[in-house]
């Protein structure tokens, strides 16, 4: 009896960004183990070359670039081969109090984590990059869309209108049976903290507020992106997957 899979990802070629580190780097890893063809961008050289060598079987591309930059944005559009998948990872943490933002803190911080995405899927639907049957996925968050957290109204809003954008998007899209659809985490233990603006106490405090006790996995989402990405959810669009060890459940 032939091996059965629904979640296989062989024969699809599969673009992720923000790949150089967290849940980028999880998703493309597991993307390849799960036998698709997986394209990889990210800002850092160096890192996106250590995800490079971690990549199951061949035919995988790499291509660095800075999201922030037009010409770059243009340049990856133009290089990236037909896909069946899309992964928007890249995004940022920037907590700061409401009564301190700034202008220039509320634009680079949409920026990165709502326009850039909301663009450059764009881009790529006018190139015909996304062919019809594929399926767009944007890793949002829980904040902005279930609750936020002190100090993290500049990054809840920016996820908040992802969420918003998915719905609108599915929509718009469905007639090409182009699913899109996010992936809602709690806090994963990846290296978007490293700023210092989070202590490693605080994180451990915060562990405490989860029912599972502990953060999540950047291969806990990568799993999650895997199933949106296969053809076992090919009745799934516009949703909002969880994935919080139980955090909105208080």
């Amino acid at each position: 009896m032939a091996y059965y899979n629904p979640f296989s990802l062989e024969g699809k070629t599969i673009f992720i960004t923000g790949a150089s580190s967290g849940i980028g780097r999880a998703t493309a890893i597991e993307c390849s183990r799960m036998g698709a063809k997986v394209i990889i961008t990210g800002r850092n050289e160096e890192r996106l070359n250590e995800t490079f060598l971690q990549l199951d079987g061949e035919g995988h591309l790499k291509i660095s670039a800075d999201l922030g930059l037009q010409e770059e944005l243009d340049r990856l559009v133009d290089f990236v081969p037909i896909l069946t998948g899309f992964v928007n990872c890249a995004g940022l943490a920037e907590y700061i109090p409401y009564q301190f933002i700034s202008k220039d803190k509320l634009d680079k911080t949409l920026d990165i984590n709502f326009y850039v995405p909301a663009i450059l899927t764009q881009k790529l639907l006018k190139k015909k990059k996304i062919i019809n049957n594929s399926s767009i996925v944007f890793i949002s968050s829980i904040s902005g869309v279930y609750c936020s957290a002190y100090g993290g109204s500049i990054y809840s809003a920016s996820k908040g209108a992802i969420n918003g954008l998915v719905k609108g998007m599915a929509l718009d899209l469905a007639v090409k049976q182009i699913r899109v659809n996010s992936i809602n985490p709690g806090v994963i233990d990846t290296n978007i903290f490293e700023n210092g603006a989070i202590t490693e106490e605080q994180l451990k405090e915060d562990m405490q507020k989860y029912p599972l006790k502990r953060h999540g996995k950047p291969e806990e989402v990568a799993y999650a992106a895997i199933y949106l990405l296969s053809d076992a959810s090919q009745w799934m669009t516009g949703s909002n997957l969880v994935i919080d060890g139980g955090y909105t459940l208080l």
